[in-house]
């Protein structure tokens, strides 16, 4: 085995006298790329904040090459040759791609004047964005790059830095499948270097293929870890959880009915969907899969009235919608959990009650005065949020930016629930959630459907469509390409039927 680059050695850290971190030990060498899970509140960013000197540690040491490695801030942990690359990239979209690697330090021209040397920054530039394989000149704004792109220029930030070590954190949320690989061929190629990498994802299926050893994290304690050989999928749950998950997807005894509850016909919208047609019944979880770019984001925000649409037809139940706009749509029963949770489903500086409140004001709202029945409105609130499991009982006091990301997911799903809608619209509902949270909100949706409610449920996740989804309805380019029946399910011909476009186009 490589040298040992960093070590862990009894890391415990408390925030106003609760310990969140006890007594963490592990070790990285030099070439090694460490997978870090654990559900969210496990620990895993108070021990990256840790190494980056965000926070400093109670009790417990860290050594970097043998030496003692107590840093007092990020820059400690930047001179020291640590490299962190967040889930929220920190990139300035209006700089260029070199403004962008060089902005903590630009070379400058020998001389009396402090010029910026140009020429130096360009060509330094140049060969670091060939060492992670982007083709942009280095005067390119980073806000035109996509995301996978800009995940890149992070890194190609970070080797400029001479990182010995790189700690990515959800660093594949907001990628294509083909970002994702790409992501994954510069990090095997860091390995190679000699670089060890830290990777935390929520995704297991990619920490498994990705990284050399694993280390599990549950409510702040190191519950287990090892060799990648030795930490099969179910073995990860169940130290994750602290429980056996016999089945990622909890049973569901409820069938769809035969009532139409969402039509579509003919929906078309230039350079978007074009004659997108299908049938949504009571009852039934109908899966959109595809590839990124697909249109599956896109339908929705059309379904939903966000976005317009040049032709075609939307009836919920036996009413066509004449206007098809958001208060049209919820009027109606409908509701729309978008991807962006945090940009668009939730006011982050407000409180889980107002949040969960806000859709559903209206209904609450006395018939003469229009004053809020306040109190009505309250226990409706907490009954839903209790309904949705979330991890507090300060509705009231709790600002949802204060919350693990699965608990802001059931916010979101709370507060149309307080609707009690006819059809439910999911756009990548567990994306960047843990495998408990994702189970909770699973069991939330068989719940509904169990009710009557129809589901649209939109995933990037194969598994999760295949284990959640009566019917399967596949997009590419804008266009239906095919619908899988569940008897029928099969990964590989799904994404066939994704592909099919894709395929015609090159032939």
């Amino acid at each position: 085995m490589a040298a040992e680059i960093l070590r862990l050695d009894g890391l415990s850290k408390s925030f106003f006298g609760v310990e969140v971190l006890h007594a963490v030990s592990f070790a990285l060498h030099r070439g090694e790329i460490l997978g870090l899970v654990g559900e969210n509140g496990s620990g895993k960013s108070t021990t990256m904040n840790i190494l980056g000197g965000i926070h400093q540690a109670d009790a417990g040491s860290i050594t970097l090459d043998g030496r003692p490695y107590r840093p007092t801030g990020p820059r400690d942990a930047q001179e020291a040759g640590l490299a962190f690359i967040h889930q929220e990239l920190n990139l300035f979209e209006n700089l260029s791609i070199e403004e962008n690697i060089f902005i903590s330090g630009f070379p400058r021209r020998l001389g009396r004047l402090p010029l910026i040397d140009r020429r130096r920054i360009g060509q330094r530039t140049r060969e670091l964005l060939d060492m992670v394989d982007v083709r942009y000149p280095p005067a390119t704004p980073v806000g035109k790059l996509s995301q996978g792109e800009r995940q890149l220029v992070e890194i190609a930030k970070a080797l400029s830095q001479d990182a010995r070590i790189i700690l990515l954190d959800e660093p594949t949320t907001s990628l294509t499948r083909r970002e994702t690989e790409k992501l994954f061929t510069i990090m095997e190629r860091l390995r190679a270097q000699g670089i060890a990498l830290i990777y935390i994802s929520h995704i297991l299926g990619d920490v498994l293929r990705v990284c050399d050893t694993i280390q599990v994290l549950r409510d702040g304690h190191l519950v287990g870890g090892g060799p990648r050989d030795e930490m099969p999928i179910d073995t990860l749950i169940s130290l994750m959880v602290g429980r056996k998950i016999e089945n990622l997807f909890p049973p569901r005894d409820t069938e769809p009915t035969t009532v139409p509850a969402l039509e579509v016909e003919g929906i078309t919208q230039s350079g978007v969907v074009r004659d997108v047609s299908f049938t949504l019944h009571e009852g039934e979880v109908l899966g959109v899969a595809g590839l990124m770019g697909a249109g599956r984001s896109e339908l929705a925000r059309i379904l939903f009235g966000l976005d317009p649409f040049e032709a075609g037809r939307i009836a919920v139940g036996d009413t066509t919608l004449t206007e098809v706009s958001p208060e049209a749509c919820m009027r109606h029963g409908m509701a729309f959990l978008t991807e962006d949770r945090r940009g668009e489903g939730l006011m982050m500086e407000a409180t889980i009650a107002d949040n969960t409140a806000l859709p559903s004001l209206r209904a609450y709202a006395r018939s003469l005065t229009g004053w809020i029945a306040r109190s009505r409105l309250e226990d409706d609130v907490a009954e839903v949020s209790r309904r949705v499991q979330i991890n507090t009982t300060d509705y009231r006091g709790m600002l949802v930016k204060n919350l693990s990301g699965g608990n802001q997911q059931k916010v979101v799903i709370g507060k149309w629930l307080l609707r009690q809608p006819k059809v439910f619209i999911l756009d990548e509902p567990t994306r960047g959630i843990d495998v408990g949270a994702k189970f909770e909100v699973y069991k939330i949706v068989n719940q509904l459907v169990a009710e009557g409610t129809a589901v649209l449920f939109i995933s990037s996740e194969m598994e999760e469509l295949i284990g959640m989804c009566d019917r399967i309805l596949v997009m590419s380019h804008g266009e239906i390409t095919g619908i899988h029946e569940r008897h029928e399910f099969d990964s590989e011909r799904i994404l066939e039927t994704a592909m099919l476009k894709n395929l015609a186009d090159v032939a």
